[in-house]
C-alpha cells in the first residue's frame, strides 16, 4: 500500500505534513531549537507577526514622512492656510495628524497581535503582585533563587 504522506517528483521526495493545521503545527514546534531568521521565518506565526510588522512599519513611514515628503514635493499647496482654523496645512498634519496617527497605529498593532495570539491560541501570562495573598504555585522560587517561605 503507498504511503500517503509521502510524494515522489522526479528524483526527489516530497514529504507532505499530513494534514496538520498552522495552529497544531505550532503546538509541535520546539523554539529551542529553530534558527531565527528574520527574512525568512521558519514557523505559520513568525510569517504571520512578521508580515503585521512589515504593515505597521509601512503604515508608520506614511504617518510620518508623508507629509514632509508632501511639503518637499508641493510646497504652495501644503504651506496654504487651512480655512478656519488658520494654520498652514503641513503644521496641522506633522503636529496633530502624526501623533495622533502614531497612537492608532499602537492601537492597531494591538488589535491584530491579539488576533494572532487567538489563532495560534496563544495565551498571555497573567503576572502576579507583589505581596498579593495568591501565590498562584506551592513553594514558589523566589526572586533571589531561593524558596519564599
Amino acid at each position: 500500500m503507498p504511503d500517503n504522506n509521502t510524494q515522489r517528483n522526479g528524483d526527489e521526495s516530497l514529504e507532505t505534513d499530513g494534514g496538520v493545521s498552522d495552529v497544531e503545527r505550532e503546538k509541535q514546534i520546539d523554539y529551542l531549537d529553530v534558527e531565527i531568521n528574520l527574512l525568512k521565518p521558519n514557523t505559520p506565526f513568525m510569517r504571520d507577526h512578521n508580515r503585521l510588522i512589515v504593515r505597521g512599519f509601512v503604515l508608520w513611514a506614511i504617518i510620518i514622512f508623508g507629509p514632509i515628503t508632501a511639503t518637499r514635493l508641493a510646497p504652495d499647496v501644503m504651506t496654504a492656510a487651512i480655512p478656519g482654523i488658520g494654520f498652514p496645512l503641513h503644521y496641522f498634519l506633522i503636529a496633530i495628524v502624526g501623533p495622533a496617527g502614531a497612537l492608532l497605529l499602537s492601537v492597531w498593532y494591538v488589535r491584530a497581535r491579539d488576533k494572532i495570539d487567538e489563532k495560534y491560541e496563544i495565551e498571555q501570562i497573567e503576572p502576579v503582585e507583589p505581596g498579593s495573598t495568591d501565590s498562584g504555585t506551592e513553594g514558589a522560587t523566589a526572586t533571589d533563587g531561593g524558596v519564599d517561605e
